[in-house]
């Protein structure tokens, strides 16, 4: 029963992380739009005869493709935070590689309630599966209405499911990251060749070469390109940064868990 509940708050807990991703996004999508009319779109930005006057005109000028833009950024921005304090809570306190040595040590001289009290400091994801297993560890070591294999398995089986209750929380919302590290070039280049087409049609309608129409044209389009690649940088840097993270606590995982379950098998050998 203690299972299903725990499965059942999981899921409840799933559900309102998934609404609050749909909100997020939705609300960065709105803040973006609203710079760019209320903001990027004011008076003050345009000369009189309607042309931009300073930077924040000009981005104006890059048309219907930089408010999806500038909400790409906020949500690139909004989920490397969101993210970021994730994953810091998931190390735990200190240092994982020394955690795992310490608990490695206090296994291996069989201090298993030092172990646990140790992962309770600790804290973090990492902590909680390493916890699991050695809560475990305890209350099969003394039952004799089990053999040694079937420990193992229960030890094994309670590792198993604490790490799978772990990793999706760590991997959460970075699908987001890596599939805006492609999108927001993208979108970025279908802006610029919108602005590339306007500028030229542009031209070609003022019935003689004018150059100075030309590479204001080319600049407002620009603008597209250079949001979509700050965009793209940024998505690309904080999920390789946040993947090597990731991949740290996992490899912390691996190696107490091993050394719990060989532990219990060489004290337990016949």
């Amino acid at each position: 029963m203690s299972n299903n509940a725990n499965k059942a708050a999981d899921a409840n807990k799933s559900g309102l992380k998934s609404v609050f991703t749909i909100a997020a996004i939705v609300l960065c999508f709105a803040i973006g739009w609203a710079f760019y009319h209320f903001i990027f779109g004011a008076a003050g930005n345009f000369k009189p005869d309607g042309s931009p006057a300073n930077i924040m005109g000009a981005i104006h000028e890059g048309g219907f493709i930089v408010p999806i833009l500038l909400g790409i950024n906020l949500i690139v921005i909004t989920f490397s935070i969101e993210r970021a304090i994730t994953i810091t809570k998931a190390n735990g306190r200190g240092n994982i590689a020394m955690f795992v040595r310490n608990i490695r040590s206090l296994i291996a001289a069989g201090n298993i309630d030092q172990a646990i009290a140790e992962c309770d400091r600790q804290r973090g994801s990492l902590a909680n599966v390493v916890r699991a297993g050695l809560v475990k560890y305890k209350l099969v070591e003394h039952d004799n209405s089990m053999d040694k294999e079937t420990k193992l398995q229960a030890i094994q089986k309670d590792l198993e499911e604490a790490t799978a209750l772990e990793l999706p929380m760590l991997s959460k919302n970075l699908v987001i990251l890596s599939t805006l590290a492609s999108v927001s070039t993208l979108v970025g280049l279908i802006g610029t060749v919108f602005g590339m087409i306007r500028a030229f049609q542009a031209l070609a309608a003022a019935g003689a070469p004018d150059a100075n129409a030309l590479a204001t044209g080319i600049s407002e389009a620009l603008w597209n390109t250079a949001f979509g690649i700050i965009g793209s940088s940024i998505a690309i840097i904080m999920y390789n940064v946040f993947s090597s993270r990731i991949d740290a606590i996992t490899y912390g995982m691996d190696e107490a868990n091993f050394s719990i379950v060989q532990t219990f098998a060489a004290k337990h050998n016949g």
